[in-house]
C-alpha cells in the first residue's frame, strides 16, 4: 500500500532563499491560473451560449502561463518548470471539486500561508540522509530517509521557518496480533475516546492549553507596524504557536491510532459530521481541539496497515440514546446528561461507554464475531450493572 512520508529539511540560506522563490512562483502561478478562471465565469455570465468561453483545464492554463505570463515574468526561469505546471493542476483539481459541489470555490494563497510547491523529473535518494531534487540539487535530511523506494514527485512545504518534504512510498501490510476481536469507540469532547472496553482515553487539549499564550502573543502582533522586521518576528512567534498546537495534537491522534489498529481486529466508530457540528459555536472550539476527522483518517490507512478492520456505523444510528441492557430508545438526551438512566429497566451506566458498548455490538452483528470468553470479571462487567451513577463514575476512574 501507499504511504507518506514526510520529514524535515536541513538547508543553508542559499537553500532556503530557492525554496521560497520556488513556492512563490508557485504561488503566482495558481492566482494568476485562479483570476481568470473567475473572469471567464464572470464573462459566461453576461454573454449568450455562442459567445461563452471554453473554462480551461489544467494543459489549457499552462499553454497561456507559457505565451502571456512567462515572457514578461523572467523570474520564472530560475525556477523548475514543475512548480507552476503542478499549481494549475492543483488548481484545475480544486475546480472540479467546487463544480461537484464537494467543497468550496478555490482562494487567491497568500506568502506565508501554506507555502509549498511539488516537483517531479530526477528525483533520487542517495543515501539516507541525502535527496536529490531539480534545479535545487542535493538537500539534507534530519530524518533517515527510504532508501528502496525512489520517488517519482515531492512535495516540499513551510511550517513557520522549517520546511520539509513529502513523498509516496510504497510498503507492505503488517499483520499484528490482536488482543481484542472488537471494539467499539465513542468519541467526545469531554473525553477524546471511550472504548468499550471501559478505557478511557483523554485528548491533548493542545488548543486549550495554549490559547492564552496565543491570545498574548497575537495582541502583540497588532501592536507592530506591518511589514516591519519587528512585525515579521512576532508572526514568526504566532506561527510557531501555532504548529505546536497542531503537533501535539496530532501525536495523541497517532499514538491512539496506532493502538487501537495494531490491538483490535474490529474497530466501530460512529460517521460525525463534522462540518455539522462545527456550526454550534458553543462547541466548536472544543470539537476543532479535538481533530475527529484526523483521527477518522489515520484510522482508516492504519487499518489496512495493520491487518485490522474499520466498521463505520451509520450516521443516524442512536448509540448514545439506545439503553445496551434492554434495547430502549430515548427520546431525547441533554449533553448535560452525563450517565444514562433507562426508564424502563433502570439501568445506569456512562453515556460514552453505554454508546461505545452499542457500536460494539453493532460491529458483532455486522461482522459475526463471536465475543471473547471472559474468567475473571472486568471494569466493564462492574460499570455494566445496575448501580447509581456514583459508583459507575469511580469505576471509570480505577479503570
Amino acid at each position: 500500500m501507499l504511504l507518506g512520508f514526510k520529514t524535515q529539511l536541513k538547508l543553508n540560506q542559499t537553500q532556503r532563499q530557492q525554496l521560497a522563490r520556488h513556492a512563490g512562483v508557485a504561488r503566482h502561478a495558481y492566482n494568476w491560473g485562479n483570476d481568470l478562471c473567475l473572469a471567464i465565469l464572470d464573462h459566461n455570465k453576461n454573454c449568450s451560449d455562442s459567445e461563452k468561453i471554453k473554462f480551461p483545464t489544467a494543459i489549457d492554463l499552462h499553454k497561456w502561463l507559457n505565451k502571456l505570463v512567462k515572457p514578461q515574468n523572467e523570474w520564472y526561469y530560475d525556477v523548475s518548470k514543475c512548480a507552476p505546471q503542478f499549481a494549475l493542476r492543483h488548481l484545475a483539481f480544486a475546480w472540479r471539486d467546487c463544480f461537484n459541489k464537494k467543497k468550496k470555490r478555490p482562494q487567491f494563497k497568500k506568502k506565508g500561508r501554506h507555502d509549498s510547491f511539488t516537483l517531479d523529473g530526477t528525483i533520487r535518494i542517495l543515501s539516507s540522509h541525502l535527496i536529490q531534487v531539480p534545479v535545487i540539487g542535493k538537500l539534507k535530511t534530519y530524518e533517515r530517509l527510504p532508501t528502496i523506494h525512489q520517488p517519482k514527485n515531492v512535495t516540499i512545504s513551510r511550517e513557520a521557518e522549517r520546511w520539509f518534504i513529502s513523498f509516496r512510498i510504497e510498503i507492505d501490510s503488517i499483520t499484528t496480533d490482536k488482543e481484542v476481536d472488537v471494539v467499539g469507540i465513542d468519541l467526545g469532547i469531554k473525553t477524546l475516546a471511550t472504548l468499550s472496553t471501559g478505557k478511557v482515553f483523554e485528548g491533548a487539549y493542545s488548543y486549550r492549553k495554549l490559547s492564552g499564550k496565543l491570545a498574548k502573543l497575537q495582541r502583540e502582533l497588532t501592536r507592530k507596524s506591518f511589514g516591519s522586521s519587528n512585525y515579521q518576528k512576532a508572526k514568526l512567534k504566532v506561527q510557531k504557536l501555532h504548529r505546536r498546537i497542531a503537533n501535539l495534537r496530532k501525536d495523541t491522534l497517532h499514538k491512539l491510532t496506532s493502538n487501537l489498529s495494531k490491538n483490535h481486529a474490529v474497530n466501530v466508530i460512529e460517521d460525525l459530521n463534522v462540518s455539522g457540528m462545527m456550526a454550534n459555536h458553543k462547541l466548536a472550539k472544543a470539537i476543532a481541539d479535538m481533530g475527529f476527522y484526523e483521527f477518522r483518517r489515520q484510522l482508516e490507512y492504519k487499518s489496512k496497515l495493520y491487518g485490522s478492520k474499520l466498521v463505520v456505523a451509520d450516521r443516524f444510528y442512536p448509540s448514545s440514546k439506545t439503553c445496551y441492557n434492554c434495547g430502549e430508545k430515548k427520546d431525547s438526551l441533554l449533553l448535560s446528561e452525563r450517565v444514562f438512566c433507562c426508564g424502563k429497566c433502570h439501568y445506569q451506566i456512562d453515556r460514552d461507554l453505554n454508546a461505545a458498548k452499542n457500536l460494539e455490538k453493532l460491529g458483532r452483528a455486522t461482522t459475526k464475531v463471536t465475543p471473547v470468553d471472559k474468567s475473571e470479571p472486568t471494569p466493564l462487567d462492574e460499570a455494566g450493572s445496575k448501580i447509581d451513577s456514583n459508583q459507575v463514575i469511580m469505576s471509570l476512574k480505577t479503570s
